[in-house]
């Protein structure tokens, strides 16, 4: 058995599949670096936005303890002293008030001498230096804003922390016009936001998304595999049939050379086995004459006629002749051979059963050459059946087909050789050249039909030949 060659064994649709599946990769690596870079997008937009949410109440907060707090505090005590429960108690409603419904964790304000005067928690309150950085710099009048994240390392790493706060500092001023905060720097606001739960809404959006991205991709793997499967599969296919034809192209070109040399050395043969076998038929005269007896000269004339029928059928397999077409009817052509046949049919104890459909079609053949490939036919099923036996023969029209069945009641094809049957100078006669039935094939096909031989179930084989009503249309 050949073996295939390197570029053949390559699998079809590889760089197909490298390609594709590469390309999976990277869209899914892609979309989780798009999904990275959005969350940290949306991360730094939610803390602008909580920043100018901080700034805007802090100047609310502002105009409120001015207008209600501290002119009013200084008209009625004259200075300004939270210490004290009644001042304490109209900024703590103030405050209160103000920043209801909005989200502040806490909330404190420092006096200028960085003590917390006014808190959420009260514990707090009088606390020294307790501002930081910030505080100093919203003495000098800027707005700051610090991100405070706590958690383990990995919630860290991944940017999610278990909690996040943004602390705000900015100047509480006087107003010199109401919403104008221009005038001097009275103290300093802090404001302390919890962002955890945005931070979380982010977090579980970013893994909606990878698990969405993750998903789409799964399922067009699958259908790209899918898809890869089916075309490798088709394309190797394909490859199959091209091998096979190149192995049938490969053959038939080695059966032309071999055809071509034998028919030119059995055409030499032939012409000094005339001359042997008509010397041979010579000398049988002569020595009858003198020793009645002796068959070497029969012997002689018998094989030299066996060689030639060898012969030819070497050239008719090597050289086929092209059919000359003429009406002519099946159903004549089988009877013509099974009256050649009768002697022999009846000698051997075999039996004709004929099955002809009504009315079948005349067809456009070469009549002899039907008839030496059903007579080669006929002499297989009887070869088959070497203790006699019925051979069944029917023939049927329909589809511009007449199709004639040859059914014997032998052993069959052993499933070894059936492949083979065909394949020129393959026999399993001891006295066969392997010939007969690629001479038959060869008629058939050359008048656009087919054959095949089966095995039957009942036992036996079938030899099915299909032909053309009308070749020249079918050629067309």
């Amino acid at each position: 058995m050949e073996t295939k060659p390197a570029e053949e064994r390559i699998k079809p649709f590889r760089l197909v599949k490298y390609f594709a599946f590469t390309g999976l990769v990277v869209i899914f690596l892609v979309t989780i670096i798009l999904s990275v870079l959005n969350t940290h997008w949306v991360k730094a937009l939610q803390r602008q936005k909580s920043e100018d949410y901080a700034h805007s109440l802090i100047e609310n907060l502002n105009h409120q303890v001015f207008v209600q707090v501290i002119i009013p505090m200084g008209v009625m005590f004259g200075k300004i002293q939270l210490s004290t429960p009644e001042q304490f108690t109209r900024m703590d409603k103030v405050v209160r008030s103000t920043l209801h419904s909005f989200k502040v964790e806490s909330l404190n304000i420092y006096s200028m001498d960085n003590k917390i005067a006014y808190s959420f928690d009260r514990d707090l309150i009088g606390r020294a230096n307790y501002g930081g950085t910030g505080y100093y710099q919203a003495i000098d009048g800027n707005i700051t804003s610090r991100l405070i994240q706590r958690g383990n390392f990995i919630q860290i790493s991944l940017g999610f922390p278990k909690e996040v706060r943004l602390i705000t500092y900015a100047p509480l001023r006087f107003e010199p016009e109401p919403g104008r905060l221009t005038g001097p720097v009275l103290g300093v606001v802090e404001v302390v936001q919890d962002l955890s739960g945005d931070y979380l809404t982010i977090f579980n959006i970013q893994i909606l998304v990878v698990l969405t991205c993750t998903v789409v991709m799964g399922v067009l793997l699958v259908v790209l595999i899918f898809v890869v499967k089916r075309g490798e599969g088709i394309i190797q296919k394909r490859a199959m049939e091209r091998l096979r034809l190149k192995e049938r192209l490969s053959k038939a070109e080695r059966l032309s050379a071999l055809g071509e040399m034998a028919a030119g050395i059995s055409h030499e043969i032939r012409n000094p086995l005339g001359i042997i076998r008509s010397s041979a038929e010579l000398l049988k005269k002569k020595v009858t004459k003198f020793d009645p007896a002796n068959t070497i000269p029969d012997i002689i004339v018998e094989e030299a006629s066996r060689l030639n029928n060898i012969i030819t059928g070497f050239i008719n397999f090597a050289r086929p002749r092209k059919p000359v077409l003429s009406p002519c009817r099946i159903e004549e052509i089988i009877e013509k051979n099974i009256t050649y046949l009768s002697m022999q049919l009846k000698e051997n104890g075999y039996s004709i059963t004929k099955s002809y459909q009504n009315s079948l079609p005349e067809i456009q053949a070469d009549a002899n050459m039907l008839y030496q490939s059903f007579l080669n036919i006929f002499i297989n099923a009887m070869q088959a059946m070497p203790n006699g036996g019925t051979i069944t023969v029917g023939i049927r029209a329909e589809d511009g087909l007449v199709t004639i069945d040859f059914d014997d009641e032998g052993r069959g094809i052993h499933e070894d050789v059936v492949d083979k049957i065909w394949d020129p100078f393959f026999t399993t006669k001891e006295m066969g050249t392997g010939l007969g039935l690629g001479i038959v094939k060869n008629i058939i096909e050359s008048h656009g039909g087919s054959i095949q031989i089966l095995n039957r179930e009942e036992g036996g084989a079938r030899v099915t030949v299909e032909l053309p009503v009308d070749l020249s249309q079918q050629e067309e």
